[in-house]
């Protein structure tokens, strides 16, 4: 397996939001997670990325142990996230944003940078020839000047995939990746997904729109109040009744 979460436990104070979850996600799949408001999804997703420590537990990412290292570490390692707001150097060019993400793995030694080396401009060359590559295939090449606070919401949505994807990360992890987006924008980015998935990357998602998650992922894990309650196919899911009463439940408590 790609990623482990081996019984992996989160408490605020008084408050449990993710109770002994242990789940998989193999290689080369798109998993979702998903579940009802405050289900603990992007405490989850805090702890794989270590911007929240474990209370207790472990995840082990390509056979090694990641909890409790940096965050800038564990995006060394291959691991690396999108956010439900969008996060970017809004007064930086597109382009900008990407190079920045890409210097991740492919800055150079202090002299080198320093003095402008034949090597160093070689290797700056290369990350922006890939940059523009990487903005092309998604669609942003013809924005790559533009400062990245004045792109529509989708391009925004796509900027930071391409950031993300620019550290050269295994397993993305997208927090809800088609809100605010049109049904065409939808459908494209689910496209471009499968891509992804077809390339070789691997994908964990959060996202709330049903139809997409069910038409898109590999495997789904679900979660009600931090506690893992079912996992499997969509088709597994879909007649789950387990699911279907947290869902249900969910709704009720909305009305």
């Amino acid at each position: 397996m790609l990623l482990e979460l081996r019984d992996v436990s989160k408490r605020f104070g008084g408050l449990q939001a993710v109770t002994g979850l242990s789940m998989t996600v193999a290689p080369r799949t798109i998993h979702g997670l998903i579940g009802p408001n405050g289900a603990g999804k992007s405490t989850v997703f805090n702890l794989l990325t270590g911007v929240l420590p474990l209370s207790s537990g472990e995840i082990v990412f390509k056979g090694a142990r990641v909890s409790g290292l940096r965050p800038s570490e564990i995006c060394r390692r291959g691991i690396a996230r999108t956010f439900q707001a969008t996060t970017l150097f809004r007064e930086s060019t597109v382009l900008d944003n990407v190079l920045i993400a890409s210097h991740l793995h492919a800055a150079m030694a202090f002299v080198p940078t320093l003095i402008g080396t034949a090597a160093y401009r070689d290797r700056e060359r290369s990350v922006c020839t890939g940059a523009q590559g990487l903005l092309a295939s998604l669609g942003l090449a013809d924005v790559a000047d533009q400062r990245a606070g004045s792109l529509p919401h989708r391009d925004q949505k796509a900027l930071c995939l391409a950031m993300v994807l620019a550290t050269a990360a295994e397993l993305v992890i997208l927090d809800e990746p088609l809100a605010g987006l049109t049904a065409q924008e939808s459908a494209d980015t689910m496209a471009v997904l499968r891509a992804l998935r077809a390339e070789g990357k691997t994908i964990l998602l959060v996202e709330h729109d049903m139809r997409a998650v069910m038409g898109l992922c590999d495997v789904i894990t679900v979660l009600d109040h931090g506690v893992r309650i079912a996992e499997g196919t969509p088709r597994d899911i879909q007649a789950n009744p387990a699911v279907i009463e947290a869902y249900l439940g969910a709704e009720e408590s909305r009305a």
